[in-house]
């Protein structure tokens, strides 16, 4: 009887096995790998924003307007106040000269209030200092400053930082009586992260000779943005003949018309925000940096720091929803929506209102004009009759 014999595998075919089924292993791995790391495109589990307006005085109107158009965009696009800290070094909608109190406009046809009825503002006036912004930064705030003063961020957290006043080559004014240096901002950014404060960090600046600003960055994980070139003066937009003043910078006009089209779950990347403002548009040539920056920007969505990453908790517990309530709670919601006054994220987009026709005002005569009209009537007609030809009047 002939033995069965078991075919067996030679030891380079089983050689050949082994590495064909590791290098499928792998594959898999890095297939996992990889769409995990599409997944989550960024490390952060959270977004911070400080907005920083460093002029004073009614002239400077629009670096206020320009901050708080930047403020207005992020809370929209979900990152709530606790995570914002606002320095505004003066307050233009209380201020004298105001036509209309309680506003700030960003556009001269006036539909734009981005003053709002829910700005919280955390350092104001003569709080705006170098100093105190510093220490934002760095964290050394004393023990008895309010949560809101405090930027609490870690080392999940993309920070957005945008800045707006007068510059120069190499400095920002604060205050028309000091300064902060391009050496000062990059050994602050420095002790962040040592500290371990940030996981990327935005740096936008719109000002006089701006990429003079980032020149002297030396941390990681940082990308840069400004309005002008060095040598170049980032020029004014909007002027407003009522409120007297330009309302807002050229480039900051050009970001919040683009940041209008973004919406929380948008996948315009940081490349399309290189291109919002041509030298045809903003006069002067804005510019960027991005060597220090890990990632590429084509993979860097806008969101990733001007919106808010959402907390998802996952259960495999069973909700029922009892049907019979939801109409209820619909028509009730309905109500509130038709009854509640418009709030300060749901005004109407810019983009809509730059392309609108600006209203037509009533014209009315400045004072002493009606009184200045009848004494010149009066001098012309005691020239041409003179006194004796009073009597035919009275």
């Amino acid at each position: 009887m002939a033995a069965s014999i078991a075919p067996r595998c030679s030891p380079p075919a089983a050689i050949v096995i082994a590495l064909l089924l590791g290098c499928c292993s792998l594959a898999i791995a890095d297939g996992i790998q990889d769409q995990a790391e599409q997944f989550f495109r960024s490390g952060h589990t959270n977004n911070w924003a400080v907005l920083v307006c460093t002029s004073r005085f009614w002239f400077n109107y629009r670096h206020v307007a320009n901050t708080l158009s930047v403020y207005r965009s992020v809370k929209r696009l979900g990152i709530p106040d606790s995570h914002i800290v606002l320095m505004l070094a003066d307050d233009m909608a209380c201020n004298p000269r105001n036509p209309s109190p309680a506003t700030v406009f960003s556009h001269k046809n006036m539909e734009l209030n981005v003053y709002g009825d829910d700005v919280e503002v955390d350092y104001r006036s003569y709080e705006v200092t170098v100093e105190n912004f510093l220490r934002v930064l760095t964290g050394r705030i004393p023990a008895s400053a309010p949560r809101s003063k405090r930027l609490l961020s870690d080392d999940r957290s993309n920070i957005l930082i945008y800045m707006t006043g007068h510059g120069g080559n190499g400095f920002l004014k604060f205050q028309d009586s000091e300064e902060i240096t391009n050496v000062e901002l990059a050994d602050a950014f420095e002790q962040m992260w040592q500290k371990r404060r940030y996981n990327e960090l935005l740096f936008i600046i719109d000002t006089c000779q701006g990429a003079s600003m980032y020149e002297r960055f030396y941390s990681p994980n940082i990308m840069a943005l400004a309005s002008s070139q060095v040598g170049e003066d980032s020029l004014s937009h909007q002027p407003d003949l009522g409120i007297g003043v330009h309302l807002m910078d050229r480039y900051t006009f050009y970001v919040l018309e683009f940041l209008e089209e973004i919406h929380p779950a948008s996948q315009t990347n940081m490349n399309d925000l290189f291109q919002v403002c041509p030298k045809s548009l903003c006069v002067s040539t804005p510019g960027h940096r991005t060597d220090l920056f890990q990632r590429d920007p084509e993979n860097v969505l806008i969101t990733d720091f001007f919106g808010s990453v959402r907390k998802v908790e996952i259960t495999t517990e069973t909700i029922s929803l009892d049907p019979n309530l939801a109409p209820q709670e619909t028509s009730h919601a309905v109500d509130e929506v038709a009854t509640e006054a418009l709030k300060y994220a749901e005004q109407l987009p810019v983009a809509q209102i730059i392309h609108q026709k600006p209203k037509q005002k009533d014209w009315h005569p400045p004072g002493g004009f009606i009184l200045g009209l009848w004494a010149l009537i009066i001098m012309v007609f005691f020239k041409t009759y003179g006194i004796k030809h009073m009597k035919h009047i009275f």
